[in-house]
């Protein structure tokens, strides 16, 4: 199941772990990534906390936790080639793996029409 945030992060959930990373929207608004901050294995989160951390030449942003949860896992990759989030954002530049606190919480998400719809 793909699901999207308003703030532009994806989440493909299977069973409770959802994977989250930044949308190829999100990716092409920042520009060229030369920085990427993850959270620690094992942090815990509530619903759009600041997780991660991404710096482009144009800015610095956040990427936020799209549900409760608790970090499973993180993608370094990442962290030693930040331009894997430009180049392939909904794949290969994922962030980090999300273990849900309550997966039902994804139905109030957005769906890839709504989220289509939502930057248009």
């Amino acid at each position: 199941m793909l699901k999207f945030t308003a703030e532009h992060e994806w989440l493909k959930i299977e069973g409770d772990i959802a994977t989250v990373g930044i949308t190829t929207h999100a990716s092409e608004q920042l520009g060229d990534l030369v920085f990427v901050e993850l959270p620690e294995v094992g942090a815990t989160f509530a619903k759009a906390d600041n997780a991660a951390t991404v710096e482009s030449v144009k800015a610095a942003s956040d990427v936020y936790c799209p549900l409760d949860g608790e970090i499973a896992e993180v993608n370094p990759a990442i962290v030693d080639d930040p331009a894997l989030v430009n180049s392939d954002p909904q794949g290969a530049g994922w962030f980090f793996k999300l273990k849900l606190k309550n997966v039902a919480d994804a139905d109030a998400l957005l769906d890839e029409s709504a989220y289509k719809e939502l930057i248009a």
